[in-house]
């Protein structure tokens, strides 16, 4: 099943939803289609084409959180699936300075890492290793962030979609 970008009234994105949920918000009359996917759904007495964008027809009001949450999946996504130590594949999250030693459960502190640099690395500190960053962990910037983690953004969702660097902060 496809997905569709919905749009406050001001044209900022507000939230990515099923088709069948786009469908049902267009028959409502809740949404305006911006732009089809091209596919439609059928019923017995009719077609109702699925939108790939919507705009809403009220504004909506969203309360911006100041970061992304922290999460296995969502460090994994900042860094790439790449170790930060090794740049292998990584499967795992490691403390660059460990919970043990003070370090804190934030952006700044996980980075992505492969299994053996992880149990290398183990509760020692960098400079105690010969293990070396290969980025600074940073919060991501964009709120936007949480919605490519879906995949790829389609070419309809381009003009309204900003490409975030993800890793500045």
């Amino acid at each position: 099943m496809g997905r569709c970008l919905i749009l406050n009234v001001t044209n900022e994105p507000l939230s990515v939803v099923s088709s069948r949920r786009a469908v049902t918000l267009t028959l409502a009359d809740r949404v305006d289609v911006v732009a089809e996917s091209g596919q439609h759904f059928r019923s017995a007495t009719g077609s109702v084409p699925v939108p790939a964008v919507a705009r809403v027809r009220q504004y909506v009001r969203i309360p911006h959180r100041a970061t992304v949450p922290l999460s296995r999946k969502a460090v994994l996504l900042r860094d790439g699936g790449r170790c930060q130590y090794c740049g292998g594949r990584a499967d795992s999250v490691d403390h660059v300075i460990p919970k043990s030693r003070g370090g804190r459960h934030s952006w700044d502190n996980v980075v992505a890492a492969c299994r053996p640099c992880n149990t290398r690395k183990s509760d020692k500190l960098l400079a105690s290793t010969n293990l070396t960053l290969r980025a600074l962990p940073r919060p991501p910037a964009h709120r936007l962030w949480t919605w490519l983690s879906n995949g790829s953004i389609p070419e309809s969702w381009a003009p309204y979609v900003p490409t975030p660097d993800l890793a500045a902060a």
